[in-house]
């Protein structure tokens, strides 16, 4: 259900091209919202509207309240690049049930930057045209350097070791092919935490990801649920996992060993045959690689394919995701099955962890990740956090290799918060 106040009256925004800024996320104020990859993206702040939402229908509320926004928007784009002229930054709850439930949020400020070009952006909810400098509105303090002392917890392997087997049991048993369990470990700051070095850490160490915050979860993914750009749909499906040794020649030897894996193939295809279904009712053609690739990050290597398609009709990208959300890759095959078991199994609530997060445009276009590689802020205490990682459960699964899979999946956001300068 819907708990926040009806839409806002007429929205006036302007988009003017600026000088590029040395570092984007160098002019992200403290607690603002992040969407940087490889240098380029935005970063906002500010809040204009809001629209908090919960249940299994939050989503398509959101996606309704988006469009009366926009609607009646009045919009000046000297831009015209995606991300440009009217946004709003999102995140959604992993499961329905969960109470952490989802938010659009429409920031007064947006810089951003896409090859050759940046922009200033500047939303308005009370018809005012005048446009300020970006001298005017950036940032008068600079981040932090240093990141107070966290201290992060090792988690419950007994408990782990218990629903993996659990979990292969069910699988062996014919309940299901796949399921994917995650796993939550608490951090406690000394002070309360200011984001922007640790996004600043995140994006340095991991520039393939999405280096995102976004209403407190922040992390670096590597996992696009679905970006649209004029009719154009991609989704790039990650899953099987391999930890690298940091050889290079070894490292290489794991990559064809991880493209072999029967284990790892198996998880791989279920996850790309649920995003594949879903793209087919919406595109009127869909390319899938005949292989995956290898996708290669400091912490991890994954198996990856990107599919793409082209958009038959004119759905939004909340709309995609909706549909696409749970993919294979974050809750299991068959899906019903997967949460049910995960709902038994897993003993936490995700909240927003491998949810949707992302943004989207007065059009419908947007770019929407997994939120993985993350770890989501007390909103009671800035002070602590949760930090997250899931592993795909398959018949041959076992709980040690899952534990070390998972581990690996925790160091980006640990490093972040232990990173010294």
């Amino acid at each position: 259900m819907s708990v926040q106040a009806p839409t806002p009256g007429p929205l006036t925004v302007r988009t003017i091209a600026i000088d590029p800024p040395d570092d984007l996320l160098a002019t992200l104020p403290d607690q603002g919202m992040s969407w940087v990859r490889r240098g380029e993206g935005m970063v906002a702040w500010g809040e204009v509207a809001r629209f908090d939402v919960a249940g299994a229908g939050r989503i398509d509320q959101a996606d309704a309240w988006w469009r009366r926004v926009t609607r009646h928007a009045v919009i000046r784009d000297d831009v015209h690049c995606p991300g440009t002229g009217l946004i709003a930054f999102g995140s959604f709850s992993f499961a329905d049930g969960s109470g952490a439930g989802g938010a659009l949020v429409v920031p007064r400020y947006v810089v951003g930057v896409r090859g050759d070009d940046a922009w200033l952006t500047v939303i308005s909810d009370d018809g005012r045209t005048e446009m300020p400098t970006f001298d005017d509105i950036a940032p008068r303090e600079p981040a932090p350097t240093t990141i107070p002392a966290v201290a992060i917890a090792d988690g419950d392997r007994e408990a782990w070791a218990a629903a993996v087997s659990a979990a292969v049991e069910r699988i062996g048993a014919g309940e299901l092919e796949k399921v994917v369990l995650a796993r939550a470990v608490e951090a406690t700051a000394q002070s309360p935490l200011d984001v922007r070095p640790v996004l600043s850490h995140l994006a340095e160490a991991y520039p393939t990801c999405w280096t995102f915050h976004v209403d407190g979860l922040m992390g670096a993914t590597p996992e696009l649920l679905a970006r649209i750009d004029h009719g154009l749909v991609t989704s790039r499906v990650l899953a099987g996992t391999i930890r690298p040794t940091g050889d290079e020649v070894a490292d290489l030897a794991h990559a064809a060993a991880l493209a072999r894996s029967s284990k790892d193939r198996e998880e791989h295809e279920y996850a790309v045959q649920s995003v594949t279904q879903v793209l087919e009712t919406h595109c009127g053609s869909v390319n899938v690689p005949e292989e995956p690739s290898v996708l290669h990050l400091p912490n991890v290597m994954h198996l990856a394919t990107d599919v793409t398609g082209v958009l038959s009709h004119n759905a939004s990208a909340l709309e995609l995701i909706r549909e696409l959300h749970p993919s294979a890759a974050v809750c299991g095959t068959p899906t019903l099955t997967a949460a049910r078991v995960i709902d038994e199994l897993e003993g936490l609530d995700r909240a927003r962890y491998a949810g949707p997060v992302g943004w989207i445009n007065a059009a419908g276009d947007g770019e929407w990740c997994i939120g993985l590689r993350s770890a989501e802020i007390s909103q009671e205490d800035p002070r602590r956090l949760r930090l997250f990682a899931g592993c795909g459960i398959v018949a041959a699964s076992e709980p040690d290799a899952e534990w070390a899979e998972s581990e690996a999946k925790l160091e980006p956001m640990r490093r972040a918060l232990t990173a010294t300068d």
